[in-house]
Formats: C-alpha cells, structure tokens, sequence
C-alpha cells in the first residue's frame, strides 16, 4: 500500500469513527443543499459563484432552520468551498463536519468535541497521543484560553490596541495562533463581540460573544458559537457586513429570508460547531500539506 493509499484509508476509518460517535449520542445525520442563493456574509470569506447562485461556505444556515423545526441535535459531513483559497492548510473545495445540540453551552460543546477527537485516537490506534511533526500531543490534555489572555501571554500588543489600529487578523496569525495547542488541545474562546457575527454575547460579559475555536499544533481545526437567536440583531449584525463586504469589492448577497424566517419562529438556546476534517485528517496522518489527505 503507498503513502498516499495509507492516508486515505485512514481518512476514511476517522469519518467512521466520528460518525458512530455522533450517532452513539442520538445526533441525526441531515444533508443540506451545496448550491444555496444566500450565504451568510461573512467579512473575510468569499464565496464561490454558481450559475447566479452560491456555492457554500457552510451549511450554518440551513442546519439552524432545522434546528427551528424542532431538531435538537444533527451533524453533517460534506463538502464546502470558499473562493481564491489554496495553500499547505486550505484548499477551495474541502470537507466540514458541522453539528449543533440544542441546550448546550458552548464550552460543554468544546468538552463534546474533544471526546470524540480522543475517541477516534483510540480507536485508529489504541492510544490518546498523537505525534504530528515531532510534536507530542496528549489529545486528552484540554485548557481553555480566552481572547484576552491569548494577547497578553502571546502578542506584542493588548486585543484593545490590535482593535484600535485594526490588526487584530495579523496579530492572531502571526504571533497567538502558532502558540495555541502545543503539546495538547487549546479552545481559545470569548472573542470581542465583533468578532463573531453569529455568536451571542455572554450574559455576564457582553463585550465578548460565546465563541471558540480549537487549536492542535498551532493549526486551527474548528469554530464553534453559542447560538445567537435574536432576529433583529442578527438582521443588523449582517447588514453591517454586507455594508463591510461592499466596501471591500466582494460578492453581493441577498438576505437569507429563510433563515431569518427560522429566527422569528424562535431558535431554541443552542451551540454549533464547524469542524475542517481534511485539517483533522492531516493531524491524524501526520501531514504537512491538505493535498496529502484528499483524494
């Protein structure tokens, strides 16, 4: 069997390690449509356009419109694009695993995650340890490290002085994100309220939104949010962005009316997750490129 052929099985066996897990704890496998006439607009991710449509950057949107429909835990598994992306971690086309549970707070859904990252450890190799890149990783080994904490550990500046002179993204790329996750699982979680467009705001602390995302080996794997179910808010937290994305040249999009319709129907309290399998799959195999684990 070549390289190549060993890492693909591999892939393989991991898809259905995570896919039991979910199923193990009542989840219902859903698939929405790729082709979607509105995306969310998301400031610094550009869709791909479809014959006067969109091609996905995630099925965020329509697996909360079930979520409204009296779902109360689904995943799916699919593939996902996002335009003028490619490089060793990113390709224009690559394969998300999103899931979202009704009545969980966003931290107990980065404890959920990083059980059945553990879990498929153990079942692909009878350990909890991974090795990627001469870097030992205790996959079992989990701290949560908030936003602020992150820039006043890592970073030349504090989150408010990145803020002010508008280089948070270069600060967190070049000096936080390759310090999270050595050596074990890093959430780094409570980003500023403008950081997360469909996040909501902690109750006791609203100057930050109830978002992780999940770190190994200074590589980024996941997003996750706290749910935000306010409708008028989220109406103007994307019309703000789509004011941003016009600014910036980028693709116009129309409203998502049956997501905001799913909003006005009530959205129950609820977190979700967007995982970046193929990034998984290069932890698990050991790879330096995402080339290396797709097909």
């Amino acid at each position: 069997m070549t390289e190549r052929a060993r890492k693909l099985r591999l892939r393989s066996e991991l898809f259905r390690s995570i896919r039991n897990f979910f199923y193990e704890h009542d989840f219902i496998e859903v698939e929405t449509p790729v082709k979607i006439a509105a995306p969310a607009p998301e400031e610094y991710i550009e869709s791909v356009c479809a014959e006067g449509e969109f091609l996905r950057t995630s099925p965020e949107l329509a697996m909360k419109c079930l979520l409204s429909e009296g779902f109360s835990r689904i995943f799916q598994i699919g593939s996902c694009f996002r335009a003028g992306e490619f490089g060793r971690k990113h390709r224009e086309e690559f394969t998300m695993l999103e899931f979202y549970a009704s009545g969980v707070d966003y931290r107990e859904l980065a404890r959920f995650t990083a059980e059945f990252i553990v879990r498929a450890c153990e079942e692909l190799f009878g350990r909890r340890e991974l090795s990627y890149q001469g870097e030992k990783i205790a996959l079992d080994r989990v701290e949560f490290v908030t936003v602020r904490e992150a820039f006043e550990k890592y970073g030349a500046m504090s989150v408010e002085d990145a803020a002010k002179r508008d280089c948070f993204d270069e600060v967190m790329v070049t000096e936080i994100e390759p310090e999270l996750g050595r050596g074990h699982l890093t959430f780094l979680c409570d980003y500023p309220a403008d950081r997360a467009s469909l996040a909501r705001l902690r109750p006791d602390d609203p100057g930050v939104a109830e978002r992780w995302e999940l770190y190994i080996s200074g590589l980024e794997l996941a997003n996750a949010f706290g749910e935000l179910t306010d409708a008028a808010e989220q109406r103007a937290r994307f019309r703000a962005a789509r004011e941003f994305r016009a600014r910036a040249g980028m693709h116009e999009y129309p409203d998502p009316e049956e997501f905001f319709a799913a909003l006005e129907r009530g959205l129950p309290q609820s977190s979700g997750c967007a995982l970046g399998l193929d990034r998984l799959c290069m932890i698990f195999t050991d790879s330096i490129d995402i080339g290396e684990v797709r097909a």
